[in-house]
């Protein structure tokens, strides 16, 4: 059959409240033009993020039932342990109440002043935790990794020659690890090829230096790869994440995104003495190491999520969904981010809003427009979020790329929902002529685009 169906049925609803856009001009208005400060049930179709936003399998929320909530040695934390174990073969696994508790936990014993951590590209709590440990993330995407039209399997690389490059001119002793992000969130939700995985541990070994996975949506990643890259056809889901895994010496990962749970995450590590710092934090900042800022019916859920999101039956209808509506959206002119990436879908605002200029957002501006029309909540990934001032200079730098993130939550919405979404973009494509700048009234210091406050820049 032609049509991939969701492998799935829909045991419990949630219903959604339907507003004028009359009624959201005045709720994007109070909320400062910032959909993050948007009451959720003001939105018809949240695509916000695809982080904590999934729904959970009949199999979880019996787990959930399950869960040991002893405060030390629970047996829902030696389920949670065996299954990451088995997945990932790292010897120390850590929980934490969500992904960048983890990057905290890690930078704050690796980073600090005079460090560099280098990454394909890192996404913005990762750049955070980093900056605040007084680092510097760097960026090494690989050739054509920040073109949104260039169309090639594997734009979330590593650029292999820039991270050695990069070594020399720092120095291994201030590189203190190296860090893969996978899938490329910040590049379109890009993957990464095995034998770019392999480069960069060939790189690591030569010259001595720890490499780390950001793991998020590391099933998405490994789905590409059976797809793409010649010789895993074959292999399992869970035999290609487990070679992933098996070239780094640790990984941070968000629960949130491929265990297909609301809260939760962890730190995995190889190296016994790390781990014995981490969890020294852990306990002062999370929780006892056995629990980590989780209830036991959280671990439960991360374990069941991390065994179905293997399914590839599961992977075909997600990724599937998410190129549905690329295509459509690309049919109609629509410029995105090619090719369409595992758990979000990019305009390119550069393109979409050309009138408008960097330094005046013009991704926020399509994603205010975008709720308005439609009620569907997005989120910018551009000059709000990555960019910045030069602090000498007072010159504006606007990040690598503008663009506009539908990020798709987990087995949430249906079809019907997704054409709703593609009338709503395509409609605000036609009427992007009419779509007007803004500017940032209030920013907090570090990811400001979660509070920001603007203001629509008047003719």
């Amino acid at each position: 059959m032609k049509t991939i169906i969701e492998p799935f049925k829909v045991k419990t609803v949630e219903p959604i409240k339907f507003n004028t856009p009359l009624d959201r001009e005045t709720i994007l208005k109070q909320a400062g033009y910032n959909p993050f400060m948007i009451h959720a049930e003001d939105v018809i179709i949240d695509l916000l993020t695809d982080s904590g936003t999934s729904a959970m399998s009949a199999k979880q929320w019996s787990g959930m039932m399950d869960g040991d909530e002893s405060y030390a040695g629970a047996r829902s934390f030696f389920r949670f342990e065996k299954v990451i174990k088995e997945l990932t073969g790292f010897k120390n696994i850590i929980p934490t109440h969500q992904g960048r508790a983890a990057e905290k936990i890690l930078f704050s014993i690796l980073g600090g002043e005079g460090k560099f951590i280098p990454n394909n590209t890192h996404f913005d709590t990762t750049r955070a935790n980093i900056e605040f440990s007084g680092a510097i993330a760097v960026d090494l995407p690989c050739t054509g990794g920040r073109d949104p039209d260039i169309i090639s399997d594997f734009k979330g690389n590593m650029d292999i020659d820039a991270l050695e490059k990069f070594i020399i001119d720092k120095g291994v002793k201030n590189i203190p690890l190296i860090m893969i992000t996978i899938t490329n969130n910040s590049n379109g939700g890009q993957p990464v090829s095995m034998e770019n995985i392999r480069a960069s541990r060939a790189i690591a070994n030569k010259y001595g230096i720890p490499l780390f996975i950001d793991a998020c949506r590391f099933a998405e990643n490994a789905f590409f790869i059976k797809k793409r890259e010649p010789g895993y056809s074959d292999k399992s889901i869970k035999e290609i994440a487990q070679e992933i895994f098996s070239y780094a010496d640790g990984c941070t990962m968000s629960a949130k995104k491929d265990a297909l749970v609301n809260m939760g995450g962890f730190l995995a590590l190889n190296n016994d003495e790390l781990a014995l710092k981490a969890r020294n934090i852990l306990v002062v900042t999370e929780g006892f190491p056995t629990y980590g800022g989780l209830a036991g019916r959280d671990l439960e859920a991360i374990a069941q999520g991390l065994e179905e999101v293997l399914d590839e039956h599961y992977l075909t209808y997600r990724i599937r969904s998410v190129e549905y509506l690329g295509e459509k959206l690309t049919q109609a002119g629509v410029p995105i981010l090619q090719p369409p990436g595992g758990h979000a879908i990019y305009l390119n605002a550069q393109k979409f809003a050309s009138h408008i200029p960097p330094h005046q957002y013009p991704g926020q501006s399509i994603v205010c427009y975008l709720y308005v029309i439609g009620g569907i909540r997005s989120s910018e990934i551009g000059s709000v979020m990555f960019g910045k001032t030069d602090k000498l200079s007072g010159k504006f730098i606007p990040a690598s790329m503008e663009l506009v993130r539908l990020a798709i939550p987990r087995r949430v919405y249906t079809q019907s929902h997704i054409d709703y979404v593609i009338e709503a973009v395509i409609e605000t494509y036609n009427q992007r002529q009419s779509l007007k700048g803004y500017r940032i009234t209030y920013e907090a210091p570090l990811l400001r685009h979660f509070t920001a406050q603007f203001e629509p820049i008047k003719e």
